[in-house]
């Protein structure tokens, strides 16, 4: 066949963006599932979905796992397993009062959070948490500490309409998976309120967040549309979309699947870049690549890596002995 089969342009050139995809966490939240299944057969049941993305969350139902909304879903007899974005303290203690096995799948670099926040909170501090209202990790944090010890901004409007307490220092910490230029200009407005606030030794974006931003920065200004493989709750994923549109390449947009792609968009594209959120599987990328061979003459794929990663987290001793 002659031409393209069905987009309009002969020859695609993708540009694959790397970090793409699992980070540490995740690798080790689904480690988790699987080796509990391994341990104490089906079912497994789990809190919430393991992380975002709805083939990895299928992928282990099928071995076994049942997903749930709560804990009182899941019957005592069987263990069941928290999401990688971290749960309120109330949700373990239920499970210790029901004299439940629970695995926490929490992502360690979420459990730093929780550490620092509670740390503050000892030290008579209020917490300033930067993060998205609702997100499981956002509810998951706010729930280590009492009612009332930790407000929640979303933007820089909302830093200077908080309304704090006059008689205590103040800390902040952030949401793991955030733009981490959009935070940086939350903090500023923070901090020129608030000049005297505290934060933690290290920065809470997670390495993978910052990395996977980082590449897509370099991606988008040489790419005529930049897909992002990534689940719509998926906050990671959803952030680098504004990243991409950011940092030159209005044509973002996000999908769960090949099967997802308006061929119809790839008008006047030439060079798409591909990138996949820290929930996403390779074989979505892969899935995406193939069907791109399948609507173009040639498709060239560049990988354009930023950084390496070899970051691994260990598994909880309840599994590994």
């Amino acid at each position: 066949m002659s031409g393209p089969k069905e987009t309009g342009g002969e020859c695609l050139t993708i540009l694959l963006a790397g970090p793409r995809g699992f980070c540490a966490g995740v690798d080790r939240a689904i480690l988790i599932v699987e080796r509990a299944l391994e341990k104490f057969g089906a079912p497994v049941y789990v809190r919430h979905e393991i992380v975002h993305n709805r083939f990895v969350v299928e992928s282990l139902e099928a071995k076994g796992a049942v997903f749930v909304d709560e804990l009182d879903q899941c019957p005592t007899d069987r263990p069941v397993v928290f999401s990688a974005h971290g749960v309120p303290k109330s949700v373990p203690e239920a499970a210790e009062a029901r004299e439940m096995i629970y695995v926490d799948a929490t992502c360690p670099l979420v459990s730093k959070v929780h550490r620092e926040s509670e740390h503050h909170h000892r030290k008579g501090c209020h917490i300033v948490l930067i993060g998205h209202a609702g997100h499981p990790e956002v509810v998951g944090t706010m729930g280590q500490l009492p009612d009332g010890a930790m407000s929640l901004v979303e933007t820089v409007a909302d830093v200077y309409a908080l309304d704090v307490p006059d008689d205590k220092p103040l800390a902040f910490a952030t949401q793991t998976t955030l733009s981490v230029d959009e935070t940086r200009d939350i903090l500023a407005a923070l901090r020129e309120r608030f000049p005297d606030i505290r934060g933690p030794k290290k920065e809470d974006i997670c390495y993978a967040t910052t990395n996977r931003q980082a590449a897509v920065k370099e991606i988008a200004q040489d790419s005529d549309m930049v897909m992002v493989i990534g689940a719509p709750n998926s906050s990671n994923s959803r952030r680098l979309v504004d990243v991409a549109r950011e940092y030159g390449c209005p044509k973002a947009q996000l999908i769960q699947r090949a099967k997802d792609i308006d061929w119809d968009d790839f008008d006047g594209v030439k060079t798409l870049g591909i990138t996949a959120g820290a929930s996403a599987p390779e074989v979505l990328v892969d899935e995406v690549i193939s069907a791109c061979r399948d609507h173009f003459d040639q498709v060239t794929v560049r990988e354009v890596v930023t950084a390496e990663e070899n970051v691994e987290f260990k598994l909880p001793r309840l599994l590994t002995a």
